[in-house]
């Protein structure tokens, strides 16, 4: 390891391993977040105001994890030493990545401008083809992702948990996942009187 990432802002955070321990975090919240997101789609009829808060509130999780995966993909591609040793993900994995990181845009990107635009009472809008067939599109490539990153967490998670393991950084990590469901609260709070029109819709 050079001198610069011995000292400098990478190992005050906690590098590599900082990073990790940022997404499982991120990722876990997530998790939680949208198994309730998905279920309000069993029940949209009745939780349609639910499924747009939750929607909004996701934005900013989404985002911390979306820029701590990419974080990681730039620091290895340029030659980082820690992200080196760490070592890429697994082929596979390494091709849902970019697939698993569009959709997600597509879906979220979908559901704010169905949220902003309104319901169309005509034929479907193409927001709502294009939110529909992204969601089941993620869906199926978001259970592979998780079924390969899930048995990591408890090892994570309960590392960061440990006053035993404090790794640099624990605090930043932790304002950083409070800070983005602060700004999804916020979001969500601004424009869930949006659900109002498609309630009235419905």
């Amino acid at each position: 390891m050079n001198v610069a990432e011995a000292s400098g802002p990478g190992k005050r955070y906690g590098g590599a391993e900082g990073n990790e321990r940022l997404t499982a975090m991120t990722g876990a919240v997530l998790l939680i977040l949208l198994a309730v997101e998905c279920y309000t789609i069993v029940r949209i009829g009745r939780l349609l105001t639910l499924h747009v808060f939750l929607g909004m509130l996701l934005l900013g999780p989404v985002t911390l994890k979306a820029g701590s995966v990419l974080y990681r993909f730039a620091r290895y591609y340029t030659g980082s030493e820690p992200y080196r040793r760490q070592g890429p993900p697994a082929p596979l994995l390494r091709v849902l990545g970019p697939v698993i990181m569009l959709l997600t845009a597509c879906v979220f990107g979908s559901g704010v401008m169905l949220a902003v635009t309104g319901p169309s009472y005509g034929p479907p809008s193409g927001w709502l083809v294009l939110h529909r067939i992204s969601f089941f599109a993620w869906l199926f490539f978001i259970a592979i992702h998780v079924l390969a990153y899930v048995p990591r967490l408890p090892r994570l998670l309960a590392a960061e948990a440990r006053a035993r393991e404090v790794l640099a950084g624990r605090g930043t990590r932790l304002a950083l996942l409070i800070a983005s469901l602060l700004a999804g609260l916020v979001i969500a709070l601004l424009t869930v009187h949006l659900a109002g029109t498609w309630e009235s819709f419905g």
